[in-house]
C-alpha cells in the first residue's frame, strides 16, 4: 500500500503505475530532495513541532541515504512511485516511526515545487559557467585577430570590411545577453515554496525564512496557491536555453559556411569533424551541424511546456509532472552543446590571407568611396550615386576600385584627387571606423576590456 493509500481499498492498476511512473526523472533530484528535507525537519525542530530526538534521527538518516546515494549504494524503487516518497520510504525503514514524522506540515505539491526551484537553480549556475568559459575562448580569440581583415556581410553578400575579432564580439554580445537571461531565471527561481503545503499552507507554525535561509534561498513565495502550481522558472529557463540555442545555432552556421570550400576562411580540427563513407575527400562539420540541428530540440520543449501550461486551472494538476522532463532535456542538450561547442571553436586555425582578399572582393570599399566624396563637399545622395556608378564601370571592365586611375575617377567627379586611394584601401576602411562598438583595433579592444568586465562579474556572482 502507498504511503498515501489510507483512503483507497486496493494498489493502483499496474498500467496506473507504469503510466505515472517518474522516477527514472526524478532521481536525478535526489539530492535537492534530501537536502530539502533536511533543512525541513531541522526547521520543525527548531519549532518544537518534533522532539530533538526525532530531529537528529531524521537529519542523521536524510544524510546516510544521501551519502550512500551520491556514492551509489542505492536503486531507487518504481513501487515507491517518486523520488520523494523513494526517500521518505527508505528513511522509515532506516530509523523506524520517527522517520513517518518528516512529511508533517508539507505537502508533496510544495515539495516538488521546493525540488524544482532548486534544480533550476543549480543548471542556471552550470549553465553561466559554461557561458563565461565560452565566452573566455572567444574573447581570447578576437585579442589575437584584431588586424585580421574579413568581409563583413548583410544578406549573405559582401557589404564592409571588419575584422574576425570584431565578428567575434558579436557572438559575445549574444553570449553575455544569455548570461543576463539565465542570470533573471536565477532571480525568478530564487524563492522558497516550502509551506505552501498542497494549495493552502498549514497550521503548522512553520518557520519559512529559517528554511530559505538553510537552504541559501533569499527569499519566500507569497502566496501557497502560486507556490505550489507556479512554474515560470521552469520556461523562463528553457526560454533563455532557447535563445543561447539560437546563438550556437548561427554561429556554427557560418562556421559551417567558412569552412566550405567557396569560403576557405577556417579549417576546422581533425577531433571535431568527420568523413565519407564513399568520398575519401570529405571533412564534414558533422558537430557544428549536430549543434545547429539540436536547437530545434529545445524549442520543442519550450513550446512543449507552454502547451502543458496553458489551460491549467489553479492550482496543482497532474499536467505539471511533465515539467522536469522537459527541463533535464534542454538543459542536458544545452550544457552539452556549449561544452562541444567550446572545445571545437578552440581548436578552429584561420585563413588569414583568404579573409582579407575577400575582404576586398565585391566592392566592400565602396561605401568609403562615397563618404571620401562627402567630405569634399559632396551631399550623401549625390555620393552614393556617383559611388554606385564607378562600382557599375568596374563590372563592366573587370576592374576594382583601387585599380582605376585618376583620370577615370574624375569622369564621375572633379573632386577626386590622389588621396582616394587611401580613402579606400582596406586599412582606412577599418582603421577609420574608430568610435565605439566599432570595427577598429582600437575600438575592437575597448570593447573586449568592456566585455572581460562584465563577464568577470558574472563569474564572481555565480562560478565557484
Amino acid at each position: 500500500m502507498k504511503l498515501w493509500g489510507g483512503r483507497f481499498s486496493k494498489d493502483p492498476d499496474q498500467m496506473v503505475l507504469e503510466f505515472d511512473e517518474c522516477i527514472e526523472i526524478g532521481n536525478r533530484m535526489y539530492e535537492q530532495d534530501i537536502l530539502g528535507s533536511i533543512a525541513h525537519a531541522t526547521m520543525l525542530g527548531a519549532q518544537g513541532i518534533l522532539s530533538q530526538a526525532d530531529t537528529k534521527a531524521i537529519v542523521d538518516g536524510l544524510n546516510g541515504i544521501l551519502e550512500d546515494a551520491r556514492n551509489g549504494k542505492i536503486t531507487w524503487s518504481v513501487d515507491a512511485e517518486d523520488i520523494h516518497m523513494n526517500v521518505e520510504t527508505l528513511l522509515i525503514e532506516r530509523i523506524g516511526e520517527a522517520g513517518k514524522r518528516l512529511h508533517t506540515g508539507r505537502s508533496r505539491n510544495d515539495q516538488v515545487a521546493l525540488d524544482n526551484h532548486m534544480i533550476v537553480m543549480d543548471a542556471c549556475r552550470e549553465i553561466i559557467s559554461l557561458l563565461t568559459a565560452l565566452n573566455t575562448v572567444l574573447l581570447d580569440t578576437a585579442a589575437d585577430h584584431l588586424d585580421t581583415a574579413m568581409p563583413g556581410y548583410t544578406h549573405l553578400q559582401h557589404a564592409q570590411p571588419i575584422t574576425l575579432a570584431h565578428h567575434l564580439m558579436a557572438y559575445v554580445e549574444m553570449f553575455l545577453r544569455d548570461l543576463r537571461h539565465f542570470e533573471f531565471t536565477y532571480e525568478q527561481a530564487d524563492e522558497m515554496p516550502l509551506g505552501s503545503g498542497a494549495l493552502a499552507g498549514t497550521t503548522y507554525p512553520l518557520d519559512r525564512e529559517k528554511v530559505a535561509s538553510l537552504l541559501g534561498f533569499s527569499r519566500i513565495t507569497m502566496n501557497s496557491l502560486d507556490g505550489v502550481s507556479n512554474r515560470d522558472y521552469f520556461i523562463d529557463f528553457i526560454s533563455a536555453a532557447s535563445l543561447t540555442m539560437m546563438h550556437l545555432s548561427r554561429f556554427c552556421e557560418e562556421l559551417i559556411l567558412w569552412c566550405s570550400s567557396e569560403f576557405a576562411f577556417i579549417e576546422m580540427d581533425d577531433a571535431f569533424a568527420t568523413g565519407s563513407s564513399i568520398m575519401p575527400q570529405k571533412k564534414n562539420p558533422d558537430v557544428a551541424e549536430l549543434i545547429r540541428g539540436k536547437s530545434g530540440r529545445v524549442y520543442g520543449a519550450l513550446v512543449g511546456l507552454l502547451t502543458t501550461m496553458k489551460g491549467l486551472p489553479l492550482s496543482y494538476n497532474k499536467d505539471m509532472q511533465e515539467d522536469k522532463e522537459l527541463f533535464y532535456d534542454a538543459s542536458d542538450t544545452l550544457q552539452h552543446c556549449l561544452a562541444v561547442f567550446t572545445a571545437m571553436f578552440a581548436k578552429v586555425t584561420y585563413n588569414k590571407a583568404r579573409m582579407a582578399e575577400a575582404a576586398m572582393d565585391g566592392f566592400t570599399n565602396a561605401t568609403d568611396c562615397a563618404d571620401y566624396l562627402v567630405k569634399k563637399g559632396v551631399t550623401f545622395r549625390d555620393a552614393h550615386r556617383i559611388s554606385g556608378e564607378l562600382v557599375a564601370y568596374c563590372i563592366k571592365h573587370g576592374k576594382i576600385l583601387s585599380d582605376l586611375s585618376l583620370d577615370e575617377y574624375r569622369a564621375y567627379s572633379p573632386v577626386f584627387d590622389l588621396d582616394i586611394y587611401d580613402a579606400i584601401s582596406l586599412e582606412t576602411c577599418i582603421g577609420k571606423r574608430n568610435i565605439p562598438g566599432a570595427p577598429a583595433p582600437e575600438a575592437v579592444q575597448a570593447s573586449i576590456n568592456s566585455a572581460r568586465a562584465r563577464l568577470e562579474a558574472f563569474k564572481a556572482k555565480f562560478v565557484q
